[in-house]
């Protein structure tokens, strides 16, 4: 994990905001854990972010974008009319097979 303020206002204390803290029957801190990433610079009062986070998150966002599915114009072969398709669908005009590149 590797805080920064938003602001870069060099504070180097954070409060998690979604954080579960176990104590014992007098009060006394035993633990705790963060349910969901989001923290407060105690300096200026900035939501701060997780850099050792980004490379993560960059790979996932990459995932995503390679999973998305999008339709293509096509000119088909048969009845010469511009269609859009997704990849492995027919004509939708003369039911010719398409071969996308």
């Amino acid at each position: 994990m590797w805080l920064i303020c938003t602001r870069r206002c060099g504070g180097e204390l954070f409060r998690p905001l979604f954080a579960e803290i176990e104590v014992d029957a007098g009060g006394e801190y035993q633990g705790h854990s963060v349910v969901q990433p989001g923290y407060l610079c105690l300096n200026c009062g900035a939501p701060a972010v997780d850099l050792g986070a980004v490379p993560e998150a960059m790979q996932e966002d990459k995932e995503e974008e390679v999973a998305a599915v999008t339709s293509m114009d096509v000119l088909c072969p048969m009845c010469e009319t511009m269609v859009a398709v997704l990849p492995g669908e027919e004509c939708p005009n003369c039911g010719a097979a398409l071969e996308l590149v």
